[in-house]
Formats: structure tokens, C-alpha cells, sequence
């Protein structure tokens, strides 16, 4: 069963070098126990400009198919690393970012301020990897649900 109460990030954008990474769309998913559908918030960052442009905010009914999904992604994030130190290398190669926080589980992949360029002490396997593109695909399934 999904959390009933959770906050979902998925950020496109997140390795630099010297200077921080610029992200191309940073989506939001919010769950509360005191709403009836999921939160979702959007900014994204047009080719060649330089900041990110919010879009109207979008809800998404929280069917079965929604629940699913979302316990799906729940149970793949509690399986998957995280690299270390964070921040420090996109382990997953995907220039993605997944933050989740709920009552169980607090998880993130690619630290506050993206990934900088070092080497992670924990890398991902080929399994983790495969695992990774799925919880990106969920998310990018549920963003294209919402109204």
C-alpha cells in the first residue's frame, strides 16, 4: 500500500562541474492526507534560455492505477543506493535526480545541489540502474496522467 502522506521530486538536470548544474524541469508530487488528488507543480527551462519557467499547477486523481504506480516506485526507491558521498557522482547516468519523503522512507539520489564531478563510494549495479529508469518512468507516467 502506497503512504498516504508523501512528497515526490524528480529533477531533469543535475551534473555539473564547476558550476552548479543548470536543471532543465523540476516536477513536484505532493500527496496529503487531507486532499483528495495528488499536488503537481511544475518548472521547466525552455532550450537556450537561462531560468526555469513555472507552469500551472495540475492535480491527479488518486485511483487504483495512480496507487499502484505509486507503490511501485515506493517499493523500488527502498531498494536502490543512493551514491556517497551525496552529491558527489550520478551513479544512475540518467542526469536525474528522484528526492521521495514519507513516513517510512527518505531517499535521494544526486544531493541538494546535483551531482559535482566526484566518485561515489557506492556505485550501482546494472540491476539498480534498470530499477532506476523504471522509477523515472512511473514518475514521468503520473506526470502525464495529471490535469
Amino acid at each position: 500500500m502506497p503512504p498516504q502522506e508523501f512528497s515526490l521530486r524528480l529533477q531533469r538536470g543535475i551534473t555539473g562541474g564547476f558550476a552548479p548544474p543548470t536543471p532543465e524541469a523540476i516536477y513536484t508530487i505532493t500527496a496529503a492526507a487531507s486532499q483528495p488528488a495528488l499536488q503537481i507543480t511544475a518548472a521547466e527551462r525552455s532550450h537556450g534560455t537561462p531560468n526555469l519557467q513555472d507552469a500551472l499547477p495540475k492535480t491527479l486523481s488518486a485511483d487504483s492505477h495512480t496507487s499502484a504506480l505509486i507503490d511501485e516506485l515506493h517499493g523500488i526507491l527502498k531498494t536502490i543506493p543512493t551514491e556517497y558521498p551525496p552529491g558527489s557522482e550520478d551513479i544512475y547516468g540518467m542526469d536525474t535526480s528522484i528526492a521521495f519523503g514519507s513516513a517510512d522512507l527518505m531517499w535521494m539520489n544526486g544531493g541538494p545541489s546535483g551531482c559535482g564531478g566526484g566518485t561515489s563510494e557506492t556505485q550501482a549495479t546494472d540491476d539498480d540502474k534498470k530499477k532506476f529508469k523504471r522509477a523515472v518512468e512511473i514518475v514521468n507516467e503520473l506526470l502525464a496522467k495529471a490535469s
